[in-house]
């Protein structure tokens, strides 16, 4: 029989959201090495940049030295953050990193400077949950309400689906998604969205749940804590079948990170059955070389026309111009003029005269 404690956790990360974990938790000295694990730790040390947790409430909880955390096993390869690995043996005692703010746990390979020196964290256990009911068989926890099936199928429902690329993470792709669900919302339509690629953190759908969108879902319900191009199409394909179910008047779905990234934007749109449920495409991007490279990719590897340019490129009416007299797309601030951004959108998708109506 396992062996088994109990600690007191301070901090529940939201990748740990769908174990509903309480904070005194039970823990064992048998952990698996795998993705989606849920860990214990413990910090060691205190950070004066990128020092805080998403936590299973959404809220947002500074982390010092001594913190007692629980988090999930993963891997992150982020151009503007940690890149780590999940270690082949994990046991207590052995030191892990902090990844992200979601609470993803691996063993950093390489840091960004702006970011600092990740936080180290002791193993201290594996979370157990308690599945049977009547006994005290404990098993591993894991991210995730049911596991992906890797051969769901794709039903839109014929229903508009909108996806928001980017030419990398941080391109203003979230800020971009909320103006367009508040401007549909705005013109009566029902909006459902979620996110289909990245490393597991709420934030971004929580913001679009802000904005609107009645209904979200991210990846990390499906119990991955990582996209990579072998689970992102199942991932979409899964996600869309499930919010077209409810029958929503339009879908909307950001893909984290850029297209050239890791975490399979690029299979996505390699797959013809998803490309074929898209209606409408949105390219964020940082400026106008990088809105010129991620047009010409959707155009000519994937065969997808965007419907509109926005990101930091158009912060003013230069780069406006520059990428609709050189790219022949329109292009719009998801800031500074939300409204004509989801106009533009609404209009692209064929649903002006629903939302008119």
């Amino acid at each position: 029989m396992v062996s088994m404690r109990s600690v007191i956790v301070d901090k529940l990360a939201s990748v740990t959201q769908a174990c509903g974990l309480a904070h005194e938790v039970r823990i064992s000295a048998d952990i698996p090495a795998e993705e989606g694990v849920v860990v214990v730790v413990e910090v060691l040390n205190n950070k004066s940049t990128y020092n805080t947790l998403e936590l299973v409430s959404g809220r947002m909880a500074k982390v010092g030295k001594g913190d007692v955390v629980a988090g999930a096993l993963g891997h992150r390869q982020a151009l503007f953050g940690y890149s780590g690995h999940v270690p082949e043996s994990v046991k207590p005692g052995d030191i892990i990193q902090m990844l992200n703010i979601g609470g993803v746990l691996g063993v950093c390979d390489s840091i960004n400077p702006e970011k600092g020196k990740p936080f180290d964290c002791r193993v201290l256990g594996v979370a157990l949950n308690f599945p049977y009911l009547g006994e005290r068989i404990g098993v591993p926890a894991r991210a995730g309400y049911k596991r992906l099936d890797a051969a769901a199928p794709l039903d839109s429902r014929g229903i508009p689906v909108v996806a928001l690329a980017g030419s990398c993470m941080e391109a203003g792709k979230t800020a971009a998604a909320c103006a367009i669900i508040a401007r549909m919302r705005h013109r009566g339509l029902t909006v459902d969205a979620f996110k289909a690629t990245g490393v597991s953190l709420r934030r971004d759908i929580l913001a679009m749940e802000d904005a609107g969108a009645r209904r979200c879902a991210i990846f990390t319900d499906l119990g991955v804590v990582t996209t990579t191009r072998a689970n992102g199409p199942a991932l979409t394909r899964t996600m869309v079948t499930e919010l077209a179910a409810g029958k929503p008047d339009v879908l909307v779905f950001e893909l984290g990170d850029g297209i050239l990234g890791t975490y399979g934007v690029d299979a996505i749109l390699e797959c013809p059955d998803i490309r074929a449920a898209l209606t409408g495409v949105v390219l964020s991007a940082n400026d106008p070389v990088a809105a010129w490279g991620g047009v010409k990719l959707l155009r000519e590897r994937f065969a997808i026309e965007p419907c509109v340019v926005t990101g930091p490129c158009t912060d003013n009416q230069v780069g406006v111009e520059i990428i609709t007299r050189q790219m022949g797309v329109p292009a719009c601030n998801a800031i500074g003029n939300a409204a004509a951004l989801g106009d533009r959108v609404i209009e692209a998708l064929g649903l002006a005269a629903a939302a008119a109506a």
